[in-house]
């Protein structure tokens, strides 16, 4: 019955994950099907048994079982209950034993534990799947695993960190998994398990493993991992430590010898003999050669072997200091002639910086001793001979078909040996004397280098990708290797890890080990094998082989996996169909019991080579194979037309292209660029273009390796559609392919192939037979440029091959499935590509016929290699207006450009001249149908027009021309690539407006200038930089070809070497409006400017000092001159003028004040003091009167003392040093008391008035409002103006372009300030609180924002104050003018928030409050009084809450200084009165009793509890007001102080009500001690500036309210505190 089941399920083809399982090779070995309920994902057999992995991660076992405590059927697999409930997700087989990985990383092993090769301690045999723990460091961590690998007595794991771990073993094995600290940091890939030995596969180390530096100490045994030996005449540096792996093979050593190297510093005598436990020293140089070399040796496989990462040095080898110390020391016991030798430095292959540069520093030490011996040798050169091949050149074969053609030799000194490739010994020496070299070496070093590429990518972009496989690979084993299967060429056991040179760089993907050979499989479908021949399984050879020697395959049989038996190998290839072959090499078995591995040895069939295996193309399709004990087992699948037969096509033909590739690049390409004569044939440009393809070829070629192995791997592997590269990496190919093609074709344009065609002749002979097998070219009789030309566009054909795979395996999903659609719209892409690769191809054709037709000076010179031919006027299509009579133009359409050559005709060569216009600054238009054909083209300096003969001519040239300059502007022009999308674009209409380079020619401003940025219709318009050949950038916004709008410009000054920058604002290519000019000077000019020059307010700052400026202008300017007010401080002098200016001199009225308190008002002429004007000192001493020059007095005047005598005179003199004085001396008090001469003087009448300063500021606002002048405008377009800024501001500071600013500028809650001001308070009908309350927040959000011209103006404003009153500035008599200047500032801020709101009243005018709602309104944002029924608009409510707290440290400031004197009585009397108790103060106050508070709320106690007020109490009585009237040096404006001011009476009112608990209304001789009290007691430190600023600044409408009887109260307290007395 089942056989019924079986036999009609291999008919109707559906079995999938079909068993099959045989025995040995012969015509009559037909494969059993183990029945089996799902399919099968994976196998692993063992001596006697096998493991199964189904899908779904079941485990089942078959065979012989003798671990089993039950015994079963050997044919009938049985499920492993244990592993039930776990996913199981790899298995592996040893001899007798078993193990399992899961889903989660955990490792399950049973079976045979004698050597502890399951990991477990205490038992001989695990009957069942048990669990065996990884840990790593301390803490111990579990380390997930990958997979695992058994072999006769041990096991090995591939850690989740592509770490090895080792447990088990033979002589002395260890049950506890341990990692195999000689491959810590090294990147494994997989691992093999033979009978006593091990194999790694290992990722070759990229650039960035070998800057690192090196591990010096063994992380297991923490000795040092390289020990130096001072010998009497040469250093050993040795890296043979010895580390046994405690699960690996260990040979047994003599107790005698050391188990490490010993370890001597240099200066200390050696014994006679050293090394490690395997290997003894070196004879003196009597190997140099053969360690150098080892024969023919190629760079290419010159390696570095892999070290662990870095830890900090501590190793003792020595440094460059250390071998010039020794050297000097041998000098004193060498002979003359140094006839003994000098020393030889021995380095390990480990690559990495340390030891590396040691050998330089070494070489260069010997090098200066050896000098005059050396003559005919370069030790440089010889350096670079033992550099490993990465470091000192590239280059070399890496020909995968180069086979090994005898055994290597071995090294007497260190047991490794060099394989006829040429791989370097562990240990390099450097020559010693020229008579120890051989001649043959010499020969060696002496030759000619040549410049050469390298053909093998290492790290490259391909590799980056961590989706695609690595093929730089490394073969590393260790173990038991009597029989060779260590691949070292001995048979020599080795207790470490150690590289496989020979198996470097030839791309190994997947290794196996059997009991005594090892196999390993590369990329390029090759096997190499080693170890035990003894039954014919190394496919090779008679005689067994200790270095890997390439199995003896037929041409074209490609094997893409393989496995090994005890006695045999098993291959799966690719044949001359899509199915999949089996090879079998090795034992043939009989029918009888299986034989032991020493029987087979001693007789019996076996295979020469490996033999096909016949019954394969019954089994199907074939997807992996395994072998174990003396069984074969192979997975296949039956059904015919599958998603896994598809795959198997594209799998064959990816191997089949990647095998191709390298052979030619392997037999052509290689050749061709190391041939003498390509470069000279060539020339420069054309042989880097031939590198170029090279190189890139190289790449495509790694790139389908890498593809091949991965396909190779899914199918092994047995994964779905979503582990293949191509449907989600479709790009990486198309790019490869791109770039590939891109080169190809400009070699092709450039003639390469054409002149390659000598040195091929050259290399490949007259008849090359070998470029017409791989070229398939289908021409008759085809030159050699033909030949070479098909070759190289090969690798492009294969695309179409791409496609036609792609599309077919999607047929085998659902259509519009998520797999179907993904394969389609892959195999879409590739046949695109391969549609524009085959028209690029015909370009290029094209365009090389065009060069070959018009040969000349002229034609050379526009022949570049990216440049593609469009099409030419030579038969007249096309003609220019207006041409001369005798004139001749031909237009030559390219890629790039459009050329345009004229001459005179008749002429021998009547093209004298050409001027080539880039197509990427290019625009044409069609003119208005007529019989002239027209065609407008525009370029940035010249327009004309061009004549067709016929429409049809005149629509061919515009549609070539657009397309043109369409490909030009995607990139196309420059690469003849296109835009490196693979669909052709849709619209052949290129913009008007386009980002291009362009270098102008013409006369002019702009001439030999480059620019690269943004353009419309041939003119400069939007972004972009423009450079001058004098040094001169400009980088901003064009408009029509001018500078407008932002911009930066750097203009270098010759004198001084540095350069002025300049960052602000443009118009008509001048700097206009504001800006930033930092001159080369080092001066620094912020403001606005007009039409170039410094136009408008602005400040200049001139000069360093101690990193701030000796002297800062700030003010109005007037064609690039100070003009108008302005304030200057020279820093240098201790001044600071305030006043008029003209034509940079001090012109008109003025104020001066100096660091030592002098203050001048008055006339100023030609820059100095010149006319009446008033001095004052800082004693109060006051000069009235004519000056005549700076502080100098020159004619009559009034001198005021300080005790108000006075002196009328005539005065000569500068003030301070003498002054000649004429007239009448005054005492006023003596005769005449009440006249009071001072008390007349009132400063600032010489002054500058307040509405007249700053104009040029407040002009600046209105100007960006789109007004002439004030109020003159409209307001619709000023709400426009404002719109527009705040929209280009906000881009200039997201681009992070504009002045002073950062992308990071505006925060969140800017942006959302930004956001609401587009939103404009729309104002219907009479306004009304609403409409007010409206405006209000409007305005104090636009003051929050620079963006705003609001926002700016008050940023000016608070500069120029600053500017003015801080500093020398802070002088307490520019109070009254500072106070002035703000209520300036408030009117006319003012007028512009009126123009802006035309409803808004004037200057005092009311808004009807809604009645209902007056007494449920709380304070609101604007001046706070007494509730009226209407609400009065000003200025200053409106206005001063924005302005004032940015305004108020300078004026605070001022007040402070002018009430200095009576602030300090003040608060002499509050300090002596607050010593006194709370119920003594009200009673000195003279507080009525009833007012005094019995009780007061306790802080310490409960809520609502009360305190008796002791008689020593103090700040207990009236707390609460105290606190709050404390608060009003927090406050700002006028109306927050006076609100702080009601709440503190309101307070105080509460608490007395409480105490006589009932309504009071207060008497102001009653409420005036008892806020006398609490004034006292607030203790504000300057009370005389704050009631100063309140009185100046306060709203006029609540002067006379109930506000303004509280204010009159507070100072009225305090001037009382002042004159308190204590009796």
């Amino acid at each position: 019955m089942e056989k019924a089941k079986r036999s009609s399920e291999e008919q109707t083809g559906e079995g999938r994950g079909l068993l099959h399982t045989w025995k040995g090779y012969s015509y009559s070995v037909t494969p059993e099907r183990l029945p089996l309920p799902r399919p099968v994902l994976q196998v692993a057999l063992g001596a006697h048994h096998g493991l199964l992995l189904l899908e779904g991660g079941q485990v089942h076992s078959f065979g012989a079982l003798s671990w089993r405590q039950t015994q079963v059927p050997e044919h009938s697999p049985v499920l492993e209950t244990a592993l039930s409930g776990q996913c199981v997700v790899f298995v592996a087989a040893g001899s007798l034993h078993c193990g399992a990985v899961t889903e989660d990383g955990g490792v399950h092993m049973w079976g045979d534990n004698s050597a502890g090769q399951c990991g477990l301690i205490g038992l001989s045999t695990v009957p069942n799947p048990t669990p065996v723990a990884l840990l790593d460091s301390l803490p111990p961590q579990r380390v997930p695993v990958l997979e695992l690998s058994c072999g006769q007595r041990h096991t090995l794991a591939l850690s989740a960190q592509r770490e090895v771990w080792s447990w088990g073993g033979t002589g002395s094995p260890v049950s506890r998994p341990h990692k195999v600290e000689q491959l810590a940091g090294r990147h494994v890939l997989q691992v093999a398990c033979g009978g006593a030995h091990s194999l790694a596969l290992v990722r070759c180390l990229g650039p960035s493993d070998v800057n690192r530096p090196l591990m010096d100490k063994c992380g297991q045994c923490h000795q040092l991992l390289y020990t130096m030996t001072d010998k009497e005449d040469h250093v050993i540096i040795s890296d043979n430590h010895y580390c046994p792996l405690r699960g690996e093979y260990v040979h047994e050593q003599d107790s005698s010898q050391p188990a490490h190297p010993l370890q001597t510093p240099p200066s200390d005598p050696a014994p006679p003999s050293t090394g490690s436990s395997d290997t003894t020293a070196p004879p003196f140089v009597s190997e140099a050669e053969h360690l150098a070399f080892g024969g023919d040796s190629d760079p290419q496989s010159q390696r570095v072997n892999g070290a662990a990462p870095a830890v900090v040095k501590t190793s003792q080898y020595p440094d460059k200091q250390e071998v010039n110390d020794y050297l000097k020391r041998l000098s004193h016991h060498s002979e003359p002639q140094g006839r003994k030798g000098l020393h030889a430095l021995l380095v390990p292959s480990s690559g990495g910086p340390s030891l590396n540069s040691l050998v330089v520093s070494c070489a260069s030490a010997v090098g200066e001793r050896v000098a005059s011996t050396y003559e005919a040798l370069s030790l440089r050169r010889m350096v670079n001979m033992y550099l490993p091949a990465g470091l000192s050149r590239s280059g070399g074969s890496d020909s995968p078909l180069e086979q090994d053609s005898g055994q290597a030799k071995k090294s007497c000194s260190t047991g490794d040996i060099q394989d006829e490739a040429g791989g370097p010994s562990r240990r390099l020496s450097l020559p010693g004397l020229l008579s120890q070299v051989s001649p043959r070496l010499l020969k060696k070093a002496g030759r000619p280098r040549t410049q050469a590429v390298a053909l093998t990518p290492v790290g490259g972009a391909c590799e980056a990708q961590d989706s695609l496989p690595l093929l730089h690979t490394e073969v590393w084993s260790w173990g038991q290797g009597q029989h060779g299967q260590l691949g070292h060429g001995e048979q020599q056991d080795r207790s470490q890890p150690q590289s496989i040179k020979s198996l470097t760089n030839k791309e190994v993907v997947r290794i196996e080990a059997g009991a005594q050979h090892s196999v390993a499989l590369t990329a390029q479908c090759q096997v190499y094998s080693w170890g035990s021949n003894s039954s014919g399984q190394l496919g090779h050879m008679e005689q067994p082989s200790t270095v890997p020697r390439l199995s003896k395959l037929s041409e074209g049989i490609r094997v893409w996996d393989v496995s090994a038996g005890d006695s045999h190998t098993l291959l799966l290839a690719d044949g001359d169909c899509i199915q999949p072959i089996l090879y079998y090499s090795g034992q043939q078995v009989t029918g009888g019991p299986e034989e032991s591995l020493d029987t087979r040895e001693r007789g019996g069939a076996y295979t020469q080579q490996p033999v096909l295996l016949p019954f394969c193309m019954n089994m199907g399709y074939v997807s992996s194979v395994c072998a174990g004990g003396q069984r074969c087992a192979a997975l296949a699948d039956h059904k015919l037309l599958s998603y896994t037969a598809s795959l198997h096509e594209l799998a064959s033909a990816e191997r089949k292209f990647y095998c191709k590739l390298c052979t030619v690049k392997t037999q052509i390409v290689r050749p061709l660029l190391e041939h003498e004569s390509v470069s000279s044939a060539l020339g420069q440009d054309s042989f880097t273009l031939l590198q170029s393809l090279a190189g890139r070829f190289s790449v495509l070629c790694h790139l389908s390796g890498q593809h091949a192995a991965s396909l190779s791997s899914n199918l092994r592997l047995r994964q779905d559609l979503d582990a293949l590269l191509f449907p989600d990496h479709t790009d990486l190919f198309m790019d490869c392919y791109h770039e590939y093609c891109s080169i190809l074709c400009n070699f092709q344009v450039m003639g390469g192939f054409q002149t390659l065609t000598k040195p091929s002749i050259d290399v490949f002979g007259k008849s090359p037979e070998l470029l017409q097998r791989f070229a398939e070219c289908s021409e008759e009789n085809p030159t050699t440029a033909d030949l070479l030309v098909a070759l190289f566009y090969l690798p492009t054909l294969h695309l179409q091959e791409y496609s036609r795979l792609v599309l077919k395996m999607a047929a085998c999903f659902e259509e519009r499935s998520s797999e179907w659609r993904r394969l389609q719209d892959s195999g879409a892409l590739c046949e695109a590509a391969a549609l524009k690769l085959k028209r690029r191809r015909k370009e290029a054709e094209y365009t090389l016929h065009f060069w070959k037709s018009f040969p000349g000076k002229m034609t050379d010179s526009l022949r570049k290699p990216h440049r593609r031919l469009v099409c030419e006027s030579s038969n007249r299509a096309l003609s220019l207006q207006n041409a001369g009579r005798f004139s001749v133009h031909w237009f030559i359409l390219f890629s790039d450009a459009l050329v345009h050559a004229q001459g005179v005709a008749p002429h021998k060569n009547p093209f004298s001249t050409h001027h080539v216009f880039p197509l990427a600054t290019l625009w044409v238009e069609a003119l208005p149908d007529d019989d002239t054909h027209g065609l407008k083209v525009i370029t940035p300096e010249e327009s004309f027009t061009l004549l067709a003969t016929s429409s049809a001519e005149k629509a061919k040239w515009l549609r070539c021309i657009n397309q043109a300059v369409e490909q030009a502007l995607c990139g196309g022009g420059q690469d003849g690539s296109g835009s490196g999308s693979w669909e052709p674009p849709g619209s052949w209409e290129p913009p008007v407006s386009r980002t291009a380079s362009y270098t102008f020619y013409k006369e002019g401003r702009l001439k030999e200038a480059s620019y690269e940025g943004r353009w419309e219709a041939g003119k400069l318009h939007g972004s972009g930089v423009l450079k001058w050949t004098d040094g001169r950038i400009y980088s901003g916004e064009f408009s029509v070809g001018l500078e407008e709008g932002y911009g930066e410009f750097i203009a270098p000054n010759k004198t001084l070497q540095k350069n002025d920058f300049y960052q602000g604002s443009w118009k008509e290519g001048k700097m206009h409006g504001l800006g930033t000019y930092r001159y080369a000077s080092g001066e620094v000019y912020e403001g606005f400017f007009q039409n170039g020059t410094r136009h408008g307010h602005g400040m200049l700052r001139t000069g360093k000092l101690n990193t701030s400026s000796p002297s800062v202008f700030i003010g109005q300017w007037l064609n690039d001159k100070k003009s108008g007010y302005g304030v200057f401080d020279d820093i240098t002098k201790g001044e600071k003028y305030m006043g008029q200016w003209q034509e940079h001199q001090r012109q008109g009225t003025g104020v001066v004040v100096t660091q030592f308190g002098l203050y001048y008002e008055g006339a100023f002429k030609d820059n100095k003091m010149m006319g009446p004007g008033i001095l004052v000192s800082e004693d109060d001493t006051t000069f009235e009167g004519d000056f005549s020059d700076d502080w100098t007095l020159n004619g009559k005047g009034v001198l005021t003392m300080t005790n108000g005598d006075f002196l009328e005179a005539s005065f000569h003199g500068e003030w301070g040093s003498g002054i000649k004085v004429t007239g009448s001396y005054y005492k006023p008090h003596l005769f005449d008391p009440d006249k009071d001469k001072t008390a007349s003087l009132k400063l600032g009448r010489l002054c500058v008035r307040a509405e007249d300063k700053w104009q040029a500021v407040f002009q600046g606002c209105w100007a960006e409002l789109g007004c002439s002048g004030p109020g003159q405008g409209d307001t619709p377009k000023a709400w426009d103006h404002i719109a527009a800024a705040l929209t280009s501001s906000q881009q200039l500071v997201k681009d992070g372009c504009g002045p002073s600013q950062t992308p990071q500028t505006l925060s969140r809650s800017h942006s959302r300030t930004l956001g609401s001001l587009e939103v404009v308070p729309q104002l219907q009908g009479p306004l009304t609180l609403e409409h007010y309350q409206a405006i209000h927040q409007y305005l104090m959000k636009a003051c929050e924002t620079p963006l705003h011209p609001l926002g700016r103006l008050l940023e000016a404003l608070v500069a120029v104050y600053r500017m003015t009153y801080v500093g020398v500035g802070a002088n307490r008599r520019l109070l009254h003018q500072a106070v002035n200047e703000i209520n300036s500032y408030l009117s006319r801020i003012f007028s512009i928030v009126r123009f802006l709101f035309p409803e808004l009243p004037e200057e005092g005018g009311a808004i009807p409050e809604p009645s209902q709602t007056t007494e449920k309104e709380g304070p609101s944002e604007g001046p706070l009084e007494s509730p009226k029924p209407m609400r009065v608009v000003s200025s200053s409510g409106l206005l001063l809450p924005v302005l004032l707290p940015r305004l108020y440290p300078p004026l605070f400031t001022l007040y402070a200084l002018d009430k200095e004197k009576e602030d300090d009585v003040y608060w002499e009397c509050v300090l002596r009165l607050n010593k006194q108790a709370d119920l003594a103060l009200l009673a000195f106050l003279g507080v009525q009793q009833k007012f005094w508070p019995v009780v007061v709320p306790d802080a310490t106690a409960a809520p609502g509890q009360r305190a008796q007020v002791l008689s020593s109490a103090k700040d207990a009585c009236f707390s609460s007001a105290v606190e709050t009237l404390q608060q009003i040096s927090t406050t700002f404006t006028p109306s927050e102080k006076l609100q702080l001011l009601q709440e503190t009476f309101e307070a105080i009112t509460l608490q007395v009500q409480a105490l006589l608990q009932q309504d009071f209304l207060w008497s102001m001789d009653e409420l005036f001690p008892v806020f006398l009290f609490v004034v006292l007691r607030a203790r504000i430190r300057n009370l005389g500036s704050e009631v100063s600023l309140m009185e100046d600044l306060m709203d006029p409408c609540v002067q006379h309210g109930e506000h303004g009887i509280m204010f009159t109260t507070l100072k009225a307290c305090y001037y009382q505190i002042q004159h308190e007395k204590i009796t």
